[in-house]
Order: C-alpha cells, then sequence, then structure tokens
C-alpha cells in the first residue's frame, strides 16, 4: 500500500510511504488472545469455570466451541489485517487496532536500541520479533512477528536511519559486522550457577525448615510439602538462568555492543553507545577463588541490565573498556574510616571510593562485592545525607544520582572528604558533559 498524494502548488513532491504488514503467521498467534482471557478468568475463578462446564451438555459445548474457534480465527486475521508499519523520511509508523484505531509515530532520531528475539515456536516457524526502544519511553514498542531476514533487514534500516544515514541509502547498508569479543562457555556458566549464594541459600533451607518442622510435628507430609517447593525454587532459579543466558555472546559493532543469548528463545540485543549511566561489577563471595565476576548495566530508557553473566575480571575489564571508552577500573579504593565501624558493624569494611579523571566509583557490599563506575558526564545530581549517628562520628553519605533513575552512594564517608567531594564532583560533572561525546550511534567501525 502506498500513501502521498501529489501536490499542485509546484512544490516538490515527497516519495511515496510503502505500508507492510506482518508475517502471514501473526494472526495463528493473535487468535489466542480470545481462548487467553476464558483461561485467566477460569483461572482466576476454578469453581466457577468448574459448575459452568457442569451445567453445558456435550452438544452446547460442540457448538460453542463451534463459535468460538473461527470467532478467534478472525479476530487473529482482522487484528493482522488492519496492522500496517512504514518508514518515513523522519519516523517509523505503526498503525495498529480493529475497533480502536492507534497510531505509534517514532522518531527514527530518537531510536536507541533494536532488539530481534525469536521464542521457541516462532524460530520453528521461521519469525522473529522487533522490539524498538525510543528514548523517554518507558514501553518498547514491537513488530510481532515478521520474517527473520525481513526482521533484520528492517533492524539494520532503522539503525542505520538512527546513525544519520540518508533514506535512499539506509536500505543499502545492511546489518554492521560484529567482532565477538566474549563467549561465555556453557560449562563455565552452569558452575558459576552453581557458586551464587542465592542457590545455597535456597538448599540450606530446604535442609534446615523441613528438619525443623520434622522435630516440631513428627508429620511426613508437612515435610515433605515444605521441602519440594523450597528444592524446586532453588532448581527453578538456576535453571531459568542457565536457559535464558545459554550461549552468552557479546560482540562489538558500529552500532554498538551485541548481545545474544538464549537456549530456548533466542534474543538479539543492542547497548546503544553513549546511554551507558553505570556500569556494576559483581563479585559473589564463592566466585573470588575462580576469579570470576558478572557485569551490569543500567542504561537510560531500556530494560538492559546484564551485560556479562560471568567471566574472569580481566575478561570482564576488556568488555567495560568498549562499554566505557577511556576508563580504567579503579584497583585502590579508599576505605571509610575506622569509627564508621559504629554506624555499620562489620559491614563498614566493605565500603569504598575512588575517583579518577573519568568515573566516580563506589563498592559496597561485604560477602557480595559491587563496585559502581559512574562516568562523570552521567551524573545528573549530587547530594550529601548525613544521619544522626553518622552526624555524632563525622561521617556523610556522598549520593550521585544519573540519567537512569538510579543512584549510586559512597558511603561513610569523612564528612569534610564528603563536602570537598560535593563540590569536586558537581564540577567534574559539568565539565564532563561539555567535552562528553554526543549520545549517537556510532558510524565507523
Amino acid at each position: 500500500m502506498e500513501t502521498g498524494g501529489t501536490p499542485h502548488d509546484g512544490t516538490p513532491q515527497r516519495p511515496p510511504v510503502t505500508e507492510r504488514r506482518l508475517h502471514p503467521v501473526t494472526p495463528f498467534r493473535r487468535a489466542w488472545a480470545p481462548l487467553a482471557v476464558l483461561a485467566g478468568w477460569a483461572a482466576h475463578d476454578p469453581n466457577g469455570a468448574q459448575e459452568q462446564l457442569d451445567r453445558l451438555t456435550g452438544t452446547v459445548l460442540l457448538l460453542g466451541l463451534a463459535v468460538l474457534v473461527p470467532a478467534a480465527g478472525l479476530y487473529g486475521f482482522l487484528s493482522w489485517w488492519f496492522t500496517h508499519y512504514a518508514v518515513t523520511g523522519t519516523e517509523l509508523r505503526i498503525r495498529t487496532g480493529l475497533l480502536f484505531r492507534r497510531t505509534a509515530h517514532i522518531r527514527l532520531e530518537r531510536v536507541q536500541a533494536v532488539d530481534v528475539s525469536r521464542p521457541l515456536l516462532a524460530r520453528v516457524a521461521g519469525v522473529a520479533k522487533l522490539r524498538i526502544d525510543v528514548v523517554g519511553a518507558e514501553k518498547k514498542d514491537e513488530l510481532a512477528f515478521l520474517g527473520e531476514r525481513e526482521a533484520r533487514a528492517l533492524r539494520a534500516e532503522l539503525l542505520a536511519r538512527a546513525a544519520g544515514f540518508a533514506p535512499e541509502t539506509a536500505r543499502e547498508v545492511g546489518e554492521a559486522p560484529a567482532r565477538v569479543l566474549l563467549r561465555v562457555p556453557p560449562r563455565e556458566l552452569a558452575r558459576s550457577l552453581l557458586l551464587t549464594g542465592a542457590t545455597w541459600g535456597s538448599l540450606c533451607a530446604a535442609l534446615v525448615v523441613p528438619t525443623v518442622l520434622w522435630l516440631i510435628t513428627h508429620s511426613l507430609w508437612t515435610v515433605v510439602g515444605t521441602a519440594l517447593p523450597l528444592v524446586g525454587a532453588a532448581g527453578a532459579r538456576s535453571v531459568g538462568r542457565f536457559v535464558a543466558e545459554f550461549d552468552w555472546t557479546v560482540g562489538e559493532s558500529p552500532d554498538g555492543l551485541r548481545i545474544d543469548h538464549g537456549l530456548l528463545d533466542r534474543t538479539h540485543e543492542t547497548v546503544p553507545p553513549g546511554r551507558v549511566q553505570t556500569v556494576r561489577i559483581v563479585e559473589p563471595l564463592l566466585w573470588r577463588w575462580p576469579g570470576w565476576v558478572r557485569v551490569e548495566l543500567d542504561v537510560a530508557g531500556s530494560a538492559n541490565s546484564v551485560l556479562v553473566p560471568v567471566a574472569p575480571r580481566a575478561v570482564a575489564e576488556a568488555v567495560v573498556a568498549r562499554v566505557l571508552p577511556g576508563v580504567t577500573v579503579p584497583r585502590e579504593l579508599s576505605r571509610a574510616p575506622r569509627r564508621a565501624r559504629w554506624c555499620l558493624p562489620l559491614w563498614w569494611r566493605g565500603h569504598g571510593l575512588a575517583v579518577t579523571g573519568a568515573v566516580f566509583a563506589a563498592r559496597s557490599g561485604l560477602l557480595c562485592r559491587r563496585l559502581s563506575l559512574v562516568p562523570h558526564a552521567k551524573v545528573q545530581s549530587v547530594r550529601l545525607t548525613q544521619g544522626p549517628w553518622e552526624r555524632l562520628r563525622g561521617l556523610a553519605d556522598v549520593h550521585v544520582d544519573t540519567g537512569a533513575n538510579k543512584t549510586v552512594t559512597a558511603r561513610l564517608r569523612d564528612a569534610e572528604e564528603a563536602a570537598r567531594l560535593l563540590h569536586e564532583q558537581a564540577e567534574r560533572s559539568r565539565t564532563g558533559r561539555r567535552d562528553a561525546l554526543p549520545d549517537r550511534w556510532m558510524t565507523t567501525g
């Protein structure tokens, strides 16, 4: 379908806009919506649903199915038929709605990430889901489903347009090549999950709680009914993370860092350059012997949170250097004064601070260490707080707020040091924003 008229006043004619539909398999996916409503009602009120089914005869039930199934199919077909998308000179336009029409106008210069996901059934059908992450939008718009080739071609076109390529050349640019920086072996991922504190905590609870209940009640059914959910929770958490983070690959391309992962549902994500607000290096207690760390992100306007699920520290820091160019992870951090032990016994040793020419780095945690790195250019505000016990001991906390609505805190600093840090960090943030590169897609490989 093409839209656009011919002007009669002599002005240049705009190129026609070609509207496209989703993949023909989409109606089958959308036909489940009415059935899902009935399933949700039955799950919410199982007794009422059972009573209603008991009242229906076999003939009435067959007639109901004969009406419901075609109606669901018709709904899926019409919702697909009335859904179009088009790439214009300045925006991605998505028109949806059967009864109530909705048109989304996504400005191309506001696009910060385009992710491709392929659930298991979609992979079998040869289709993919495209999710568009826009600056300032809480919810991602999506196109589900497109053919795999069409999804990748559209993604490449949108990223090329976001990078500033002209409309007539954006389609010819194609998907930028990627250089693999990191691939997490499945065996290493499985070992890291076994050494996670949450897994061992759930297993210990599965041993201790049933034992205590047995000593109190001497009821086998009570013990079994308590132990099975606890063991299941520990296994489900570990298995779920293994399936989601399987074959985790980080690659570098001209449009940012690409992340591919998933055993059943493959997901292709992009970390937008310039949008990373905070990088966290997480080091659980049981990971210190093999020297592993986990790298997490806070990205403005995005739900992306994991960059590296597990890797040796040197490898992880090399990836961090690609996310934050020119940043070196501080090796030495200044600890809180010894008098801080009166405010936070024992755990005061886990807090540290380092400020370099590029980042504000604060560490917290004793058993599970978390080192947060905030580039000075990403600091939105700086605050100093003191509780009554901290004022008594001459201590203060310095809070750094970022553009991802997150806060990094340097706890239990000397009060004079904190006051000086407050003013110096405000100046560093101002000069950092002035000298920072614009938050644009990279245009060179």
